[in-house]
């Protein structure tokens, strides 16, 4: 690969891009938030349906995917609105912790339109002081890439989930980090993910994760056909979620997992690969990861799935010939020769790293140009 250039941050984290974000606490700051950023140009709202009379495991989960989203080295600045002012403090004081530039605005006592008129003012300073920020050389070893599937079929599993394993396989021995995820869609095949465990406290921790995931759906007593594999998957001839996790895992490469998170949880052992407890619903676990630290997203989809991330640019990757072709638009990386044997698995670990690398250095990928920003909250219980 070719030099490559991106944005240091304060923590010494690096960037792919350059936003400056306007982050409602809650569903009812939405409107307030999106006013901002039609009045400040440079500025990208993130709004979102929960927030409200949350409480436990779920409130911690909201607080880190938000504390998370903000913190994202791809994020320059960030401005938080919510309702409440506690809430919002927690949130703003987070963000804080890591240096960057960040104000926080509460409504209560104010109304929309004066938190506005005030945070309309400190955006437009964020964003002139962020378009003044310059790319600098970074190297491969700093990077934080997300990896997930969608819409997959058979072409998925032949061709272009065992690129990115090649790749994800490189990108670790050149120091990167890494995170897979998609609790469900392990399932039949969890017993290699537990294999590859670097200790046997990891192992325990990976499967206790794994089980308690799983009995979630039995204790509902529903069979998920349709769900998992989804009726696009049954499709693309996956019969059973079985055959769609041997896929899934192929894309996670050889490497030892070095650590469990938690959904959203940013890493604490250094650099290596992940796994994340997170959902399978591709919206959901990009936003999780983008909220632990992840810059840019692989994504290989067979019957052409359409995610982005409003912060994460995300990579689409094919192998089947009819995708490239009638869904072109989506496709950033058409591995499709591999399996007419045109090309080598190697060949096309070349095509994925030569398009991370323009995409590292400032070309927009096809979601983001497109205009995808699908940005979705995970939720664990009801409301209060």
């Amino acid at each position: 690969m070719g030099q490559l250039f991106g944005y240091r941050r304060e923590n010494g984290k690096v960037g792919i891009r350059n936003h400056v974000i306007i982050l409602p606490v809650d569903d009812i700051s939405n409107a307030a938030c999106e006013a901002v950023a039609k009045v400040v140009s440079g500025t990208l709202a993130l709004p979102h349906a929960y927030g409200r009379l949350q409480f436990g495991e779920d409130l911690a989960l909201h607080f880190r995917t938000m504390i998370g989203t903000g913190s994202n080295p791809n994020v320059a600045a960030v401005i938080v609105i919510g309702i409440e002012p506690n809430w919002t403090k927690i949130i703003t004081d987070g963000i804080a912790a890591t240096g960057k530039p960040v104000a926080g605005f509460s409504i209560e006592g104010l109304g929309d339109l004066e938190v506005i008129r005030r945070a309309a003012w400190k955006a437009k300073e964020f964003v002139q002081w962020a378009t003044e920020l310059q790319r600098e050389p970074i190297s491969l070893s700093e990077l934080t890439v997300s990896i997930k599937c969608g819409e997959s079929d058979t072409t998925t599993g032949l061709a272009s989930c065992p690129t990115v394993g090649e790749t994800v396989d490189y990108l670790i021995d050149q120091g990167a980090t890494v995170f897979f995820g998609e609790t469900s869609e392990l399932t039949g095949g969890e017993h290699l993910i537990a294999d590859r465990m670097a200790t046997e406290e990891l192992r325990g921790q990976f499967q206790r994760t794994y089980d308690r995931y799983v009995s979630g759906f039995a204790s509902q007593g529903v069979d998920l056909l349709g769900s998992q594999p989804t009726q696009g998957n049954i499709a693309g001839g996956l019969s059973t979620i079985e055959e769609k996790a041997l896929g899934n895992i192929e894309k996670t490469g050889t490497k030892q997992v070095i650590g469990v998170l938690k959904p959203a949880e940013a890493p604490q052992n250094g650099p290596g690969l992940y796994f994340m407890d997170s959902s399978s619903a591709a919206a959901e676990c990009v936003t999780l990861m983008a909220a632990a630290g992840a810059v840019v997203h692989f994504f290989p989809t067979g019957q052409g799935n359409v995610i982005g991330n409003p912060i994460e640019p995300v990579i689409k990757i094919s192998a089947n010939p009819k995708t490239v072709k009638l869904m072109a638009e989506h496709i950033d990386v058409d591995v499709s020769p591999l399996l007419e044997r045109a090309i080598t698995l190697p060949d096309a670990r070349g095509r994925l790293l030569e398009n991370l690398e323009r995409t590292v250095n400032g070309r927009l990928t096809a979601a983001e140009a497109l205009g995808h920003r699908e940005f979705v909250m995970t939720k664990l219980y009801p409301s209060a």
